[in-house]
């Protein structure tokens, strides 16, 4: 155990080794490895700590300069000295999650069974199973209680597994335009995304690993596609048109003529430098398979009961991968469990990503809650 957990930095701890990790597979995993960055500093009771819930093809570097592409972390807008999430005020602390490429143990890693890297051996993983290794992390960091655990889209998923499996360890709890239980319309995305992987000849069955080969075709398609999800019609109409890539006519071919053509080929070409394939799967199977309902009987509002944890929705109303109605589930089902719940639906035509951009109305919620969680912990007067 950690007597004393480590103040702003990379780290990377191995757990599980000496009671192996329960997976909903029914596999257990023995010495797992969990990456995670930390910003700011632990207060005495350890009562500040707010853990950040990365989405699909995030990292556990929110607000560090990521080590393969050298660009900014992906939620630098919202952490650090002032800002809404305050490392003056909070400990924040981001782990990559389980089935991860970016430290946390994965498909790529190796597998002490064959001394090979797992592949497809490794087992099906869950949102549950992803939470069960934070709460590990969090043992490991000696925090009885997360201040606040908050997270978008996926992360908004994870959000909402910790307040309904770890009720006691999560004071406050704000997960932002995600749902409880993915709809078939992106559980279809996803298969066309995995789709589009598996048929890269040079995927080799997931076991591309010690080739010279990788499936990065067909990572790339499965990057564009799902990106054209996280934005709007509106977003995309405002950023590109039909303006034209770099000439004045149409080329009567199939090269980028559209200046939205080129821009997905740039965010696919990127992704896979990035980013592993076979955690592509994974990851996106663990978003199929999570189901808050159908987990707790068919009753949603089962998942919260007795709940003390305060919540803070938010929702998007360009947002069409996880639409305002399906937050509003969460919410009515909060209420049917006598929670304390508070919602904003942010009017914005940014679309579902826009919890990763600068949008003013979510930043005064977000703060907003923290400011009165934070008085009601005793963090301020």
């Amino acid at each position: 155990m950690s007597a004393n957990p480590p103040h702003s930095g990379n780290h990377s701890v191995v757990l599980a080794t000496e009671t192996p990790l329960p997976l909903d597979c029914g596999i257990s995993l023995e010495a797992v490895n969990i990456a995670y960055c930390t910003y700011g500093q632990l207060n005495a009771d350890k009562s500040n700590a707010i853990l950040i819930c990365h989405a699909l093809t995030g990292d556990q570097f929110a607000a560090s300069r990521q080590p393969l592409t050298g660009k900014n972390g992906w939620w630098d807008i919202m952490i650090g000295p002032g800002k809404v999430l305050d490392t003056d005020k909070y400990f924040i602390v981001c782990s990559n999650v389980l089935g991860g490429c970016m430290g946390t143990t994965g498909p790529k890693d190796t597998d002490p069974k064959t001394g090979k890297p797992y592949g497809l051996n490794f087992p099906i993983i869950t949102i549950a199973d992803m939470v069960r290794a934070q709460a590990l992390l969090q043992d490991y960091l000696e925090i009885e209680s997360w201040f606040s655990v908050i997270g978008g889209s996926m992360g908004g998923m994870q959000a909402l597994q910790w307040a309904s499996a770890y009720p006691d360890r999560v004071f406050s709890a704000i997960p932002i335009a995600c749902a409880a239980r993915h709809s078939a319309q992106n559980i279809a995305f996803h298969e066309v995304g995995r789709q589009a992987v598996m048929a890269d000849p040079n995927w080799q069955s997931g076991n591309y690993y010690a080739s010279e080969s990788k499936p990065t075709a067909g990572l790339a398609v499965a990057r564009m596609a799902a990106h054209v999800t996280y934005l709007s019609e509106a977003a995309l109409h405002r950023k590109f048109g039909r303006n034209l890539q770099d000439r004045d006519n149409l080329t009567y071919g199939f090269d980028a003529d559209f200046q939205v053509e080129s821009y997905l080929r740039y965010q696919g070409i990127n992704f896979v430098d990035r980013f592993d394939a076979n955690s592509y799967l994974y990851i996106t199977r663990a978003m199929d398979y999570f189901d808050l309902v159908e987990d707790h009987g068919g009753s949603l509002a089962n998942a919260f009961e007795g709940t003390k944890t305060r919540f803070c929705i938010v929702s998007f109303t360009s947002d069409w991968l996880f639409p305002t109605s399906e937050n509003r589930e969460i919410v009515h089902a909060l209420i049917a469990a006598a929670a304390n719940v508070s919602f904003v639906e942010v009017e914005t035509d940014k679309g579902h990503d826009a919890f990763l951009l600068d949008t003013p109305e979510m930043f005064k919620t977000i703060d907003g809650f923290l400011q009165s969680s934070a008085k009601s912990r005793g963090l301020i007067s």
